[in-house]
């Protein structure tokens, strides 16, 4: 278990105040913390050489406690300004000199960490500033001499390096840190800096520690922890994130976007976005932008990839999370099967008595079939075969020999009256049907569609008939009339493209198919529980028996809808049922409602049966996300904050 807890008090306070009063009751007033206390020997030692003025004194004590508190907040360089000034106008009190040399010491220190910060981030101007102010400030420090001699070898490296040459670790991957083994317990009341330390020291890891973390004592309490426990809850105590520098040794700073910004190592890489369509590869881009914050992405649609720019853990879980997109969607096979029943009959029996009769003047009708025919009486009377005016004989031989033809003479007929007045009376020919015709079709079609999640599949059956939409003709022209040219020219080409130019107008008709038949479409989706969600979309269209100025009217049903089905269960979507039956009479107005007489008049029945079934079966056969969502990828929390 870790506690922290912050130790509040006025730590500043008191030493200012101590300092005042030392400066009050005696020549020498209190030294910095970490400065040892002037000996009377060194007073005696540093005999003033001029009468000092109680004036400076207080001058020099106000600048001390100046210098302290910059001190406190880690200005060096002002506080080593107001020490030395101090030490100029009161050169009797050693502790001036010693708190300009420890303001000294401690600007130092922190020169070459600024400038090791800066080599890390290959900044060698910053590098080279900081140096030369540590070196100015103390010219015989051990470490900035080393510092300076590393940045020389750098550079004359540098010169003599080949310019092709690929550097050895220009693609290496990321340095991680390899701490020893084994779990440790902490109890720690301290500042920040040296809690950081201590864990990490513990692990056999040497932890520079930025100056930008600051804050109250902590303490943190940890029992039996590995590595990664101890710096995660370290990291949490003391408000910082670690940046590995190689294999022991890593940098803590203060959990800042700045800081992360400035010293996290970042990668690059080039993904490869093969088969996806413009919109779908920005989907991508934006979502590595807006959900892992990477802002340098840059998708080139035209060579289908993607270049992307970010810390090591988000691009981490960027890459798993486009390999679970990449790894395609579920798939389903659908099952259909349409069974189409058609059963046709129609029936036609019964007598069909004369529905109509013709009455005639059979004078009147023998003297129209006559003049219609001179010619041919002529040739009868002429031959001998009939006396010019026996009309009834010539009218017989012109029936019997089929030059003439005369339904109301050839039909049966029933005459009455005389003279002039003959009449006659002709019926209708009676007719007797005993007529079945019947037909029946079955119809199976199995068809399997695979298709991907929330794809779109379409199935067709039946015809495409042709129907004329519009028509647009040419235009003919006539022979060219232009004074002196006779014709378009002498070749045989141009002449016979200008004979069929001329031959008139041509009429070209404009055809649009139509399907008719069952088109069906499906889109199924896979749903977290295992089923499948499938939209469906059916229609039925098939010609009608009439026309509309030409164009055929077409009979069209239609259903849509969602249903959820159960994977690798059969369930029939759709039932289709057209029955039609219609009976017709041919007969004698009441005759054919007499019991018994309506048996044997004409009847013509005709039964039209037609069913439809429609049975789908969805069995999933990839599924990419069993679980319906993916791993859980964690991602730095101080990569989002302020």
């Amino acid at each position: 278990m870790m506690t922290v807890r912050r130790k509040f008090g006025p730590v500043l306070a008191a030493v200012l105040l101590a300092a005042v009063a030392g400066a009050q009751q005696t020549p020498t007033p209190a030294s910095p913390s970490g400065t040892p206390p002037a000996t009377d020997a060194q007073a005696n030692d540093n005999s003033p050489a001029r009468n000092i003025t109680g004036k400076e004194r207080r001058r020099a004590t106000k600048l001390y406690l100046e210098a302290s508190k910059l001190f406190q907040k880690e200005q060096y360089d002002a506080a080593i300004r107001d020490y030395e000034e101090a030490a100029k106008l009161d050169p009797e009190n050693p502790n001036y000199a010693a708190a300009t040399e420890v303001a000294r010491s401690h600007a130092v220190t922190e020169l070459i960490q600024t400038a090791a910060k800066a080599r890390i981030r290959g900044d060698k101007t910053a590098e080279e500033t900081a140096l030369r102010r540590a070196s100015e400030l103390d010219p015989k420090n051990i470490g900035v001499a080393e510092h300076l001699r590393e940045m020389a070898a750098d550079a004359a490296e540098a010169q003599t390096k080949p310019l092709y040459e690929a550097g050895p670790d220009s693609l290496a991957p990321a340095p991680m840190l390899q701490p020893i083994a084994g779990t440790h317990s902490f109890h720690l009341k301290t500042d920040r800096r040296t809690a950081i330390q201590t864990v990490y020291r513990s692990y056999g890891i040497e932890a520079s520690v930025d100056q930008s973390v600051t804050g109250p004592p902590v303490r943190f309490d940890l029992d039996d922890a590995d590595f990664r426990q101890a710096t995660q809850a370290v990291n949490m105590a003391t408000d910082s994130f670690t940046v590995p520098l190689d294999a022991h040794r890593a940098l803590v700073a203060k959990d800042t976007r700045e800081n992360r910004q400035q010293f996290m190592r970042q990668e690059f890489e080039t993904i490869y976005l093969g088969g996806m369509t413009t919109t779908e590869m920005t989907d991508i881009g934006n979502m590595a932008k807006q959900v892992f914050q990477a802002q340098q992405v840059v998708v080139e649609q035209s060579a289908g990839t993607l270049t992307i720019r970010a810390t090591t853990d988000k691009l981490n879980a960027f890459n798993e999370t486009l390999r679970q997109l990449l790894d395609g969607r579920s798939q389903v096979l659908l099952d259909i099967k349409l069974i189409q029943l058609a059963h046709n009959n129609s029936r036609n029996t019964g007598v069909q008595p004369p529905q109509q009769i013709t009455a005639f003047n059979v004078y009147a009708e023998e003297q129209a079939i006559l003049n219609q025919n001179q010619a041919l009486v002529q040739q009868i009377i002429s031959s001998g075969l009939a006396a010019p005016g026996d009309t009834l004989t010539i009218l017989g031989i012109l029936l019997a020999s089929g030059q003439v033809s005369s339904s109301i003479f050839q039909n049966g007929i029933v005459l009455f009256g005389g003279g002039l007045t003959l009449s006659g009376v002709t019926p209708a020919p009676v007719a007797i049907n005993l007529k079945l015709n019947s037909s029946e079709s079955r119809e199976l079609d199995a068809v399997q569609m695979r298709l991907g999640d929330g794809e779109e599949g379409t199935l067709k059956s039946g015809s495409r008939y042709p129907i004329e939409t519009s028509q647009y003709s040419n235009l003919g022209t006539g022979g060219i009339n232009i004074p002196g040219l006779t014709t378009a020219g002498t070749s045989g080409a141009l002449s016979s493209l200008l004979s069929q130019l001329n031959t008139g107008a041509q009429t070209i008709p404009q055809v649009e198919y139509q399907d008719l038949g069952l088109t069906f479409k499906a889109t199924p989706r896979v749903i977290r529980s295992g089923e499948v969600a499938l939209t469906m979309d059916l229609k039925i269209t098939a010609l009608g028996g009439s026309a509309l100025n030409g164009v055929p009217i077409l009979n069209n049903r239609s259903y849509s809808g969602v249903v959820t089905l159960k994977e690798g269960s059969g369930v029939v979507v759709v039932s289709s049922v057209d029955k039609e039956e219609s009976r017709a009479l041919s007969g004698l107005p009441g005759l054919t409602e007499i019991p018994g007489l309506n048996q044997i008049t004409d009847t013509d029945v005709q039964r039209n049966y037609a069913s439809l079934l429609i049975i789908v079966t969805p069995r999933v056969v990839r599924s990419t996300q069993a679980a319906g969502h993916s791993p859980v990828l964690r991602i730095e929390r101080g990569s989002t904050t302020q």
